[in-house]
């Protein structure tokens, strides 16, 4: 890809302005042919693969990659942000004042000033990042998968235990015997 200085800036232009005969003159090419001159470096492959190759390096650039997200929710969770807060502070001033006699004297009056402090993430942004950083790490997947997992195993041992009472039952009514049920173990 070759581009003349005259046509990088024209294309760095166009991505800038949006309009083809407006880079065209602010990259230095005649203002009378400047609309030509525009409408045919677009055309020109060169310049086209140009502008894409730019135009796909500055969207990558603008929108956060998963390791970036990843990283500010991390920092977010463990409070090291912080929110940007306006507060309004009271500033005593002296304010000089005339008596009816024309005498001055002076009062003292209170000036609302505005002022940005930084405060730390609250905790509920924090709990929000470490819910959102479970979820994206696959944490609480994982844990509802045990649960579903244990509760399973605890149906199949309740069913084990029912089947063995009632085959411990029919053998005793079989063979004409009386069993005492409660040595087996009882479900929760």
């Amino acid at each position: 890809m070759r581009l003349t200085a005259k046509q990088q800036k024209f294309a760095d232009y166009y991505i800038e302005l949006g309009n083809a005969a407006e880079a065209a003159r602010k990259a230095g090419y005649s203002k009378r042919t400047a609309r030509s001159i525009g409408q045919e470096n677009l055309t020109k492959p060169d310049v086209k693969e140009y502008i894409s190759k730019r135009l796909e390096e500055l969207a990558n650039e603008r929108v956060a990659d998963q390791q970036e997200v990843l990283e500010f929710l991390t920092r977010l969770m463990r409070r090291e942000e912080s929110d940007q807060v306006v507060v309004t502070l009271k500033k005593p001033t002296s304010v000089m004042l005339q008596g009816k006699d024309g005498k001055s004297y002076s009062k003292f009056a209170y000036e609302d000033i505005d002022d940005v402090v930084d405060v730390k993430t609250k905790n509920s942004d924090a709990i929000k990042a470490a819910d959102i950083l479970s979820r994206l790490q696959g944490m609480g997947n994982n844990a509802n998968n045990k649960l579903a997992e244990n509760q399973s195993r605890k149906v199949s041992a309740e069913a084990d235990i029912m089947e063995a009472k009632a085959k411990l039952l029919t053998d005793a009514d079989s063979q004409d015997r009386t069993v005492i049920v409660d040595d087996v173990p009882e479900d929760d």
